[in-house]
Protein backbone atom coordinates (compact mmCIF):
# COMPACT_ATOMS: atom_id res chain seq x y z
CA UNK A 1 0.00 0.00 0.00
CA UNK A 2 2.92 2.20 0.59
CA UNK A 3 4.36 1.84 -2.63
CA UNK A 4 0.85 2.80 -4.31
CA UNK A 5 0.41 5.50 -2.35
CA UNK A 6 3.59 7.10 -3.62
CA UNK A 7 2.82 6.22 -6.61
CA UNK A 8 -0.90 7.93 -6.62
CA UNK A 9 1.54 10.84 -4.87
CA UNK A 10 3.80 11.31 -7.91
CA UNK A 11 1.18 11.24 -10.74
CA UNK A 12 -0.52 13.75 -8.79
CA UNK A 13 2.29 16.22 -8.56
CA UNK A 14 2.47 16.33 -12.22
CA UNK A 15 -1.48 16.88 -12.40
CA UNK A 16 -1.09 19.54 -10.40
CA UNK A 17 1.58 20.81 -12.83
CA UNK A 18 -0.01 20.75 -15.79
CA UNK A 19 -3.40 22.45 -14.48
CA UNK A 20 -1.02 25.49 -14.09
CA UNK A 21 -1.72 25.65 -17.90
CA UNK A 22 -5.20 25.14 -18.16
CA UNK A 23 -5.72 25.48 -21.63
CA UNK A 24 -2.94 23.25 -22.83
CA UNK A 25 -4.89 21.11 -20.91
CA UNK A 26 -7.93 21.77 -22.24
CA UNK A 27 -6.72 21.92 -25.69
CA UNK A 28 -5.22 18.21 -25.41
CA UNK A 29 -8.42 16.60 -23.67
CA UNK A 30 -10.34 18.25 -26.65
CA UNK A 31 -8.05 16.90 -29.47
CA UNK A 32 -7.90 13.42 -28.11
CA UNK A 33 -11.54 13.54 -27.85
CA UNK A 34 -11.52 14.50 -31.60
CA UNK A 35 -9.51 11.91 -32.39
CA UNK A 36 -11.37 9.15 -31.39
CA UNK A 37 -15.03 11.16 -33.16
CA UNK A 38 -12.66 10.90 -36.25
CA UNK A 39 -12.11 7.15 -35.96
CA UNK A 40 -16.00 6.61 -35.17
CA UNK A 41 -16.67 8.37 -38.30
CA UNK A 42 -14.31 6.99 -40.29
CA UNK A 43 -15.19 3.41 -39.76
CA UNK A 44 -19.12 4.92 -40.29
CA UNK A 45 -17.93 5.58 -43.73
CA UNK A 46 -16.81 2.49 -44.60
CA UNK A 47 -19.56 0.45 -43.33
CA UNK A 48 -22.12 2.37 -44.98
CA UNK A 49 -20.58 1.28 -48.19
CA UNK A 50 -19.65 -2.11 -46.91
CA UNK A 51 -22.42 -3.77 -44.62
CA UNK A 52 -19.53 -6.32 -43.21
CA UNK A 53 -16.56 -6.76 -42.96
CA UNK A 54 -15.46 -10.51 -42.86
CA UNK A 55 -18.35 -11.12 -41.13
CA UNK A 56 -17.60 -8.28 -38.19
CA UNK A 57 -20.72 -5.92 -37.57
CA UNK A 58 -20.02 -1.97 -37.31
CA UNK A 59 -20.54 -1.96 -33.67
CA UNK A 60 -18.32 -4.84 -32.90
CA UNK A 61 -15.52 -2.96 -34.81
CA UNK A 62 -16.20 -0.17 -32.63
CA UNK A 63 -16.12 -2.14 -29.76
CA UNK A 64 -12.55 -3.46 -31.07
CA UNK A 65 -11.14 0.34 -31.70
CA UNK A 66 -12.86 0.97 -27.69
CA UNK A 67 -10.20 -1.56 -26.32
CA UNK A 68 -7.81 -0.09 -27.35
CA UNK A 69 -8.47 3.68 -27.03
CA UNK A 70 -9.54 2.31 -23.15
CA UNK A 71 -5.68 0.35 -23.11
CA UNK A 72 -3.73 2.99 -24.56
CA UNK A 73 -5.25 5.85 -22.36
CA UNK A 74 -4.91 3.83 -19.01
CA UNK A 75 -1.35 3.52 -20.17
CA UNK A 76 -0.96 6.85 -20.69
CA UNK A 77 -2.67 8.41 -17.92
CA UNK A 78 -1.09 5.60 -15.28
CA UNK A 79 2.62 5.03 -17.13
CA UNK A 80 3.45 7.07 -19.55
CA UNK A 81 6.75 7.55 -18.27
CA UNK A 82 7.88 4.70 -20.08
CA UNK A 83 8.35 6.79 -23.03
CA UNK A 84 11.06 8.94 -21.31
CA UNK A 85 12.83 5.45 -20.46
CA UNK A 86 15.15 6.04 -23.71
CA UNK A 87 16.16 9.69 -22.78
CA UNK A 88 16.69 9.32 -19.24
CA UNK A 89 19.30 6.48 -20.76
CA UNK A 90 20.41 8.57 -22.68
CA UNK A 91 21.35 11.25 -20.27
CA UNK A 92 22.36 9.00 -17.37
CA UNK A 93 19.26 10.02 -15.55
CA UNK A 94 18.46 6.92 -14.25
CA UNK A 95 21.52 7.24 -11.69
CA UNK A 96 19.29 9.29 -9.74
CA UNK A 97 16.56 6.75 -9.33
CA UNK A 98 18.81 3.78 -8.85
CA UNK A 99 20.09 5.33 -5.22
CA UNK A 100 16.10 6.10 -4.24
CA UNK A 101 14.45 3.59 -2.37
CA UNK A 102 11.46 2.65 -4.73
CA UNK A 103 11.77 0.90 -7.46
CA UNK A 104 13.26 1.96 -10.54
CA UNK A 105 10.44 0.10 -12.90
CA UNK A 106 7.69 2.83 -11.21
CA UNK A 107 10.12 5.59 -10.81
CA UNK A 108 10.18 5.63 -14.52
CA UNK A 109 6.31 4.97 -15.05
CA UNK A 110 5.62 7.92 -13.03
CA UNK A 111 8.15 10.37 -14.61
CA UNK A 112 5.29 11.71 -16.23
CA UNK A 113 1.79 12.20 -17.39
CA UNK A 114 -0.62 11.71 -20.19
CA UNK A 115 -3.89 13.90 -19.72
CA UNK A 116 -4.91 12.76 -23.00
CA UNK A 117 -5.20 9.30 -21.45
CA UNK A 118 -7.84 10.90 -19.13
CA UNK A 119 -9.86 11.63 -22.63
CA UNK A 120 -9.28 8.49 -24.00
CA UNK A 121 -10.99 6.52 -21.30
CA UNK A 122 -14.01 8.11 -21.05
CA UNK A 123 -14.27 7.99 -25.12
CA UNK A 124 -13.35 4.74 -25.13
CA UNK A 125 -15.63 3.81 -22.25
CA UNK A 126 -18.42 5.82 -23.95
CA UNK A 127 -17.95 4.22 -27.23
CA UNK A 128 -17.89 -0.24 -25.67
CA UNK A 129 -21.19 1.06 -23.80
CA UNK A 130 -22.54 2.01 -27.14
CA UNK A 131 -21.10 -0.93 -28.71
CA UNK A 132 -22.32 -3.40 -26.28
CA UNK A 133 -26.05 -1.99 -26.12
CA UNK A 134 -26.26 -2.36 -29.53
CA UNK A 135 -24.36 -5.85 -30.39
CA UNK A 136 -26.29 -9.10 -28.99
CA UNK A 137 -24.39 -10.50 -25.93
CA UNK A 138 -26.03 -13.23 -24.07
CA UNK A 139 -25.07 -11.01 -20.37
CA UNK A 140 -24.89 -13.31 -17.03
CA UNK A 141 -22.95 -13.01 -13.63
CA UNK A 142 -20.25 -14.94 -14.98
CA UNK A 143 -19.98 -12.89 -18.29
CA UNK A 144 -19.69 -9.86 -16.41
CA UNK A 145 -16.71 -11.14 -14.25
CA UNK A 146 -15.15 -12.65 -16.63
CA UNK A 147 -15.73 -9.56 -19.03
CA UNK A 148 -14.50 -7.44 -16.46
CA UNK A 149 -11.05 -9.77 -15.84
CA UNK A 150 -10.47 -10.10 -19.66
CA UNK A 151 -10.63 -5.94 -20.12
CA UNK A 152 -8.16 -5.47 -17.08
CA UNK A 153 -6.07 -8.17 -18.49
CA UNK A 154 -5.59 -5.88 -21.97
CA UNK A 155 -4.79 -3.23 -19.99
CA UNK A 156 -2.33 -5.31 -18.78
CA UNK A 157 -0.94 -6.45 -22.06
CA UNK A 158 -0.73 -3.11 -23.42
CA UNK A 159 1.18 -1.72 -20.37
CA UNK A 160 3.80 -4.46 -20.52
CA UNK A 161 4.22 -4.34 -23.85
CA UNK A 162 4.77 -0.78 -23.46
CA UNK A 163 7.64 -1.35 -21.03
CA UNK A 164 9.29 -4.09 -22.83
CA UNK A 165 9.98 -2.09 -26.44
CA UNK A 166 10.53 1.07 -23.74
CA UNK A 167 13.36 -1.04 -22.14
CA UNK A 168 15.27 -2.17 -25.41
CA UNK A 169 16.35 1.70 -25.25
CA UNK A 170 18.80 0.21 -22.74
CA UNK A 171 20.86 -1.51 -26.13
CA UNK A 172 19.98 0.75 -28.17
CA UNK A 173 21.12 3.68 -26.17
CA UNK A 174 19.32 6.41 -28.78
CA UNK A 175 17.59 9.61 -26.80
CA UNK A 176 14.34 8.32 -28.97
CA UNK A 177 12.68 5.33 -28.08
CA UNK A 178 11.93 4.44 -32.07
CA UNK A 179 11.71 0.67 -31.63
CA UNK A 180 9.09 0.83 -29.20
CA UNK A 181 7.08 4.02 -31.19
CA UNK A 182 7.43 1.13 -34.34
CA UNK A 183 5.60 -1.59 -32.24
CA UNK A 184 2.80 0.79 -30.84
CA UNK A 185 2.31 1.61 -34.65
CA UNK A 186 1.86 -2.13 -35.43
CA UNK A 187 -0.60 -2.27 -32.16
CA UNK A 188 -2.87 0.12 -34.16
CA UNK A 189 -3.39 -3.09 -37.10
CA UNK A 190 -5.64 -4.17 -33.61
CA UNK A 191 -8.20 -1.70 -33.59
CA UNK A 192 -9.61 -4.43 -36.47
CA UNK A 193 -10.55 -8.03 -36.93
CA UNK A 194 -7.66 -10.52 -36.43
CA UNK A 195 -9.47 -12.82 -39.17
CA UNK A 196 -8.83 -9.91 -41.99
CA UNK A 197 -5.13 -10.32 -42.16
CA UNK A 198 -3.03 -13.03 -44.00
CA UNK A 199 -1.80 -15.27 -41.54
CA UNK A 200 1.65 -13.97 -41.17
CA UNK A 201 -0.22 -10.87 -39.35
CA UNK A 202 -1.87 -13.29 -37.48
CA UNK A 203 0.61 -15.10 -35.98
CA UNK A 204 2.32 -11.95 -35.19
CA UNK A 205 -0.18 -10.07 -33.85
CA UNK A 206 -1.83 -12.87 -31.68
CA UNK A 207 1.45 -14.51 -30.53
CA UNK A 208 4.92 -12.40 -31.49
CA UNK A 209 3.22 -9.01 -30.13
CA UNK A 210 -0.29 -10.38 -28.88
CA UNK A 211 -2.05 -7.01 -29.91
CA UNK A 212 -5.00 -9.23 -30.72
CA UNK A 213 -5.73 -9.60 -26.28
CA UNK A 214 -6.29 -6.39 -26.16
CA UNK A 215 -8.75 -6.03 -28.35
CA UNK A 216 -9.91 -8.73 -30.90
CA UNK A 217 -10.43 -11.26 -28.58
CA UNK A 218 -12.05 -9.93 -25.79
CA UNK A 219 -14.50 -8.97 -27.97
CA UNK A 220 -14.75 -12.24 -29.58
CA UNK A 221 -14.99 -13.78 -25.93
CA UNK A 222 -17.80 -11.48 -25.22
CA UNK A 223 -19.76 -12.01 -28.05
CA UNK A 224 -19.58 -15.71 -28.11
CA UNK A 225 -18.35 -16.32 -31.48
CA UNK A 226 -15.80 -19.38 -32.30
CA UNK A 227 -12.62 -18.15 -31.08
CA UNK A 228 -14.44 -17.24 -28.20
CA UNK A 229 -12.56 -19.81 -25.32
CA UNK A 230 -9.20 -18.07 -26.50
CA UNK A 231 -10.26 -14.54 -25.20
CA UNK A 232 -10.35 -16.76 -21.65
CA UNK A 233 -6.48 -16.76 -21.94
CA UNK A 234 -6.16 -13.15 -21.91
CA UNK A 235 -5.54 -13.23 -18.28
CA UNK A 236 -2.52 -15.85 -18.59
CA UNK A 237 -1.10 -13.52 -21.81
CA UNK A 238 -1.16 -10.36 -19.86
CA UNK A 239 0.80 -12.36 -16.69
CA UNK A 240 3.07 -13.70 -19.50
CA UNK A 241 3.41 -10.40 -21.08
CA UNK A 242 4.07 -8.70 -17.49
CA UNK A 243 6.92 -11.27 -16.47
CA UNK A 244 8.68 -10.57 -20.22
CA UNK A 245 8.66 -7.10 -19.45
CA UNK A 246 10.12 -7.43 -16.14
CA UNK A 247 12.74 -9.39 -17.61
CA UNK A 248 14.04 -7.04 -20.13
CA UNK A 249 13.49 -4.27 -18.07
CA UNK A 250 15.33 -5.86 -15.47
CA UNK A 251 18.01 -7.13 -17.59
CA UNK A 252 18.54 -3.72 -19.19
CA UNK A 253 18.91 -1.89 -16.22
CA UNK A 254 21.62 -4.40 -14.56
CA UNK A 255 23.81 -3.69 -18.22
CA UNK A 256 23.02 0.25 -17.42
CA UNK A 257 26.56 2.21 -17.63
CA UNK A 258 25.17 5.95 -17.32
CA UNK A 259 26.30 8.63 -18.93
CA UNK A 260 30.21 8.65 -18.23
CA UNK A 261 29.76 11.99 -16.68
Amino acid sequence: MRTVRLYVRLLGAHVRSLLEYESDFWIMMVGTVIMQVVNVVFLAAIFAKVPHINGWSFWAVVAMFAMVAIAEGVGSLFFEGMWNLAWQINQGDLDYMMVRPYPVVLQVSSMQIGVNGLSNIVTGGLMLGFALANLAVDWSAGRIVAGVVVLLSAIAIKVAINLATNSVSFWMQSPSPLFAFAVHQAGDLARFPLSIYPLALKAALGFALPFAFVSFFPVTFLLGGGSAWVGLLTPLVAAYCLTVAWFVFSRGLRRYESAGN
